[in-house]
């Protein structure tokens, strides 16, 4: 029988340890994951200003902590803009002061990091920023601890913003 992924047979990948990494990945996966994604969707509109259909929000971790960037899709939507930058300067501000309530309302109060976050914020550097079609507040810690509250924190809200977030 002739390979369908000769690429994968070349860097000595079989096809079925591919198509069992597959099905082990989708097992490992939370049966209410979409439907998580599907609520924050749905629900955003009680946290944030902006149509979250409409931007994007980029998490990057950083070995002292993080940037979180919310940019709109379309960089000539300014009402979108505007309300992007409007939000996240008000959070910066929250979140400066211990305030995680606005995300905790959006993906709950058992969020992973977000009880660390909340009762070290004097530990945290939350600064913001604007960006080209959008913000970013920026985290900064010296404490490990915090640093691994606020990857931790990261990667929820990648996982349960979906096709509305991304890496980078």
């Amino acid at each position: 029988m002739r390979n369908r992924y000769p690429l994968l047979s070349m860097i000595g990948i079989p096809c079925t340890t591919i198509l069992l990494a597959a099905v082990v990945s989708l097992i490992g996966l939370p049966a209410n994951a979409a439907s998580v994604q599907e609520h924050v969707h749905r629900m955003s509109h009680d946290v944030m200003p902006f149509d979250m259909s409409k931007t994007v929000h980029i998490f990057r971790m950083t070995e002292s902590g993080g940037v979180e960037r919310v940019v709109a899709r379309d960089p000539h939507e300014t009402d979108q803009v505007a309300l992007i930058r409007q939000h996240l300067g008000h959070e910066a501000e929250r979140f400066r002061r211990g305030d995680y309530s606005d995300p905790a309302q959006l993906h709950g109060t058992d969020m992973p990091g977000l009880d660390v976050l909340q009762a070290n914020a004097a530990r945290i550097r939350v600064t913001y920023s604007q960006v080209p079609a959008g913000a970013q507040i920026t985290f900064d810690t010296d404490d490990l601890r915090l640093l691994t509250a606020i990857h931790r924190w990261f990667g929820a809200q990648l996982s349960e913003h979906g096709t509305d977030a991304r890496a980078e």
